[in-house]
């Protein structure tokens, strides 16, 4: 019979989940250990483990928790935002946050080390890039529709040389610690969508 937890639980394990996740996104999954992480927190390994009782579990709670916030902040921008072309700068913008923060994109790290993660894990990093995938494909779909993007191939194609290079921005990004050498990237990729492209006669 599993102990009924009460709201000091939940408080727990949300530092736990806040501190591996900064870890993560710094370090990498597998620069921190479960002693760092009690450490932080100012709790016993043993009750670490009461929360989380494998790395992997805390790993899988991590990617589910980002996951899902990134799928709030995409729906802000829907909800906010009628235009593609400024979704894509909204969307360029969550990436661009993260720097702010001194972090990488979690799952762009765990991409990083996709190898050694557990199987769970690997398919979870796979998700959240299809949930990404999906949305940029929309924009996409409805920028090509109503004129306001201009691309060659498929949304699908594109939607993924966009995630590869806002992510790949930001790796190359991170030695200088130089925000805006990210968002010119960010800035002259949404470019190229956005304007006609000159057919050669």
């Amino acid at each position: 019979m599993v102990a009924e937890r009460g709201r000091g639980d939940d408080d727990t394990a949300t530092r736990i989940l806040d501190v591996a996740e900064r870890l993560a996104q710094v370090r990498g999954f597998n620069g921190f250990s479960y002693a760092d992480i009690a450490a932080e927190v100012g709790i016993t390994k043993a009750a670490l483990h009461y929360h989380f009782a494998t790395k992997a579990d805390l790993g899988e709670m991590l990617i589910g928790r980002y996951a899902a916030r990134f799928d709030q902040a995409l729906s802000a921008i829907d909800a906010s935002t009628p235009g593609a072309a400024a979704k894509l700068r909204g969307y360029a913008e969550l990436y661009t946050d993260v720097l702010r923060n001194q972090r990488m994109c979690l799952c762009g790290m765990l991409a990083a080390e996709y190898p050694t993660l557990p199987g769970a894990m690997q398919a979870s990093v796979v998700s959240f890039f299809d949930q990404n995938e999906t949305w940029l494909q929309h924009v996409l779909e409805q920028g090509r529709s109503d004129g306001s993007l201009h691309f060659t191939g498929s949304p699908r194609d594109t939607a993924r040389m966009i995630i590869s290079c806002l992510e790949g921005a930001m790796l190359v990004t991170r030695p200088y610690g130089d925000i805006p050498r990210f968002q010119d990237a960010a800035a002259s990729l949404i470019t190229g969508l956005t304007t006609p492209t000159i057919a050669q006669g």
